[in-house]
């Protein structure tokens, strides 16, 4: 396993096969700017891509909120990434938040949002992002750049109508009203919701359950997933039956056969 990275803002635990990553700036409620969690973050995701023993990352928050998203106070001094002309401010987001929404979009692993609580505005597009979102009775959520008089910056309008559709992703949006725990399970953004002392222990029986998973074919079948987002069907099975004559090479496609055969557990390597 190769080193874990430098983190500043956040804390990484590993066990077994998955991560967890753990944002630890309360004192702002994990705004991700004015912060170190942009950094922290993509290098946790370009740490776990080119780490072949992870196949789950789960990303929380400690403290109340999960992610309070861009800093208002550094909006109203326009500092940091708010500051400079127009050309500035454009390229420090493509240079900032910008940076999450690629990264999340082209992590191998799979990735779980386990919201404790408040995710606002970019730390709400964050568990867009995330392909399982699982919350509990303190988790909130709200597409609020309306009322600051922006717009979703990081690309928050692309991720969220593919979750939800775009009739409820506008109203969302252009209301930017919060919405609880349980109108947010109803549309669909959480998967599932649960007392928050369980909060983090659901959401690692998850990513157990993943990492229990071949390897290979765990994230073989994630990219396959985000390429049938944007591909025609006919060019979408030609890369399937590439991919899949693939894994039936492996030697995990092997050991998962003989399980089942045998009616036992398998353990997966990785090859």
């Amino acid at each position: 396993m190769s080193s874990q990275p430098i983190l500043c803002d956040a804390t990484l635990t590993v066990t077994n096969r998955y991560a967890t990553l753990c944002f630890e700036r309360d004192d702002v409620r994990n705004a991700l700017t004015g912060t170190s969690l942009i950094d922290d973050l993509c290098s946790t995701l370009d740490w776990a891509n080119r780490n072949k023993d992870i196949s789950c990352l789960i990303i929380t928050g400690a403290g109340s909120a999960f992610s309070s998203g861009g800093n208002i106070k550094e909006m109203r001094d326009k500092v940091g990434m708010f500051g400079g002309s127009p050309s500035e401010i454009s390229d420090s987001y493509k240079n900032g938040i910008q940076r999450i929404s690629r990264a999340m979009h082209s992590a191998e692993i799979v990735t779980i949002a386990a919201v404790n609580g408040a995710a606002v505005g970019a730390g709400f597009d964050l568990c867009c992002m995330a392909d399982i979102r699982i919350g509990c009775e303190k988790t909130r959520f709200g597409e609020t750049f309306i009322n600051l008089g922006i717009i979703p910056g990081d690309g928050g309008a692309w991720f969220l109508q593919r979750l939800i559709g775009y009739q409820r992703a506008a109203e969302l949006t252009f209301s930017g009203r919060i919405i609880e725990s349980a109108e947010a399970l109803s549309l669909g953004l959480l998967l599932e919701c649960v007392p928050k002392e369980t909060l983090l222990a659901v959401a690692e029986r998850y990513a157990k359950e993943y990492a229990s998973k071949p390897p290979q074919a765990l994230r073989a079948t994630k990219r396959l997933l985000k390429l049938a987002q944007r591909q025609e069907l006919g060019d979408f099975l030609e890369v399937c039956a590439d991919v899949q004559s693939q894994c039936h090479q492996t030697e995990d496609h092997q050991r998962a056969l003989k399980a089942f055969l045998d009616k036992t557990p398998a353990q997966f390597e990785g090859n």
